[in-house]
């Protein structure tokens, strides 16, 4: 073995060195490549005359005229505030997409419902009429005080009702069920009411102070059935609004899909039994002490047509607390919702909302923390508005479209 090893380099033959290319022929290749690349790109004009005038003979042009005119009118256009405004569009393009999706989704799932059967109401969009927002009031029995006072303030009458309606898509209605006994006296009553002031919406659904869960689960899903709205609002009938100031707010999030807004808080699980707004079921939100995960608190909210199509879908299996506002969280906690803090829905009375309008802030909803609403709403409501009211004309200069 070693004996072969030692041969075995004997054996090898050295190839011979290839002979290296001259600088010059480098050169003439590089050259020829670089030129006939550009004439079978069609971008050169070779031997170009000269123009008339101009002085020596020929010349090589490198771009055409179309190319050196296209340059310059880049150079010419391109602003800074071009690009930002073009960023702009393709933003909100793109939200706007997003919402044509999650409307088709929408539509899909209303689709499966029907074909398994379904679970709860269906939502047809088709051939309701179109508006921008359904304002729901929630109301009992008991609070015919509490409408007038409303009605005397932001709340329109008759045709001024109407015209909202129909001009800027704007449904302001009075939202209650139906006693224990249908047909009672305090039906009646409601009756009477509705057929001179035409602004409830009756619900198939029995009142009573722990059926607010039901209550608005049921609204929701009959306001979706009766207008194909871009938002929905719960408020109770002790709070005042400013209409014009809440649509505008609204309206920023109109390509915005799955928007749930309102003033949002996370108070404490309140096990102890007995107190306000005790919570039953205590035990499923965790340790005593513990809060609720963040909901719109329960004076006003909103919620995009998507979210309230969900619940209409969905209600039968959807489970209710003993607060109507922890409900409707605990309905979305889970979904791709966008949560909007506004904080304009849950300014103070007055001197609080009175300082804002002032400095220019004008409140879309005012109410005393204190007492979940306005305290001693009656006989407050009017001068409230007349403090911190909006204006006749601020509604009339939304803009529907």
């Amino acid at each position: 073995m070693m004996a072969l090893s030692e041969r075995q380099p004997q054996s090898e033959k050295k190839a011979p060195r290839a002979r290296p290319m001259s600088g010059k022929a480098v050169f003439v290749l590089c050259a020829t490549s670089f030129f006939v690349g550009l004439l079978l790109s069609g971008r050169m004009t070779v031997l170009t005359p000269p123009a008339s005038g101009s002085h020596g003979g020929s010349r090589i042009a490198l771009f055409s005229d179309d190319d050196c005119e296209h340059m310059r009118k880049l150079e010419e256009e391109s602003n800074p505030n071009d690009v930002m405004n073009e960023v702009t569009r393709t933003h909100q393009a793109i939200r706007s997409l997003d919402k044509s999706v999650s409307s088709l989704e929408m539509e899909l799932a209303v689709e499966r419902a029907k074909r398994n059967g379904g679970l709860g109401a269906a939502v047809p969009s088709k051939g309701l009429p179109k508006v921008f927002v359904v304002v729901g009031i929630n109301t009992a029995f008991s609070s015919k005080k509490r409408r007038d006072s409303l009605r005397d303030t932001w709340v329109p009458r008759g045709d001024k009702l109407r015209q909202l309606e129909k001009e800027k898509g704007v449904v302001v209605r009075f939202v209650i069920g139906h006693s224990a006994t249908p047909g009672g006296a305090l039906d009646r009553a409601i009756d009477v009411e509705e057929a001179e002031t035409r602004d409830f919406m009756r619900l198939d659904h029995v009142e009573g102070y722990h059926e607010l869960s039901s209550k608005t689960r049921i609204y929701f899903a009959a306001a979706v059935a009766t207008w194909d709205a871009a938002f929905y609002v719960k408020v109770d009938d002790d709070v005042h609004v400013n209409l014009g100031m809440l649509t505008n707010r609204l309206a920023r999030y109109r390509t915005t899909p799955r928007v749930y807004v309102g003033c949002m808080k996370s108070g404490p699980v309140l096990s102890q039994k007995g107190v306000k707004y005790h919570e039953p079921e205590s035990w499923k939100f965790g340790d005593e002490g513990n809060k609720y995960f963040r909901h719109a608190t329960g004076q006003i909210y909103a919620i995009s047509r998507d979210l309230a199509s969900y619940i209409s879908i969905n209600q039968p299996i959807l489970h209710r607390f003993a607060n109507e506002d922890v409900s409707l969280g605990a309905w979305l906690i889970g979904l791709e919702v966008e949560h909007v803090d506004d904080r304009s829905l849950c300014c103070a009375t007055p001197p609080d909302c009175e300082w804002k309008k002032q400095a220019g802030n004008v409140c879309a909803a005012s109410f005393d923390w204190s007492c979940s609403g306005i305290c001693k709403s009656v006989d407050r409501m009017r001068a409230i508005h007349s403090a911190c009211g909006e204006g006749d004309g601020a509604v009339s200069n939304f803009a529907a479209a």
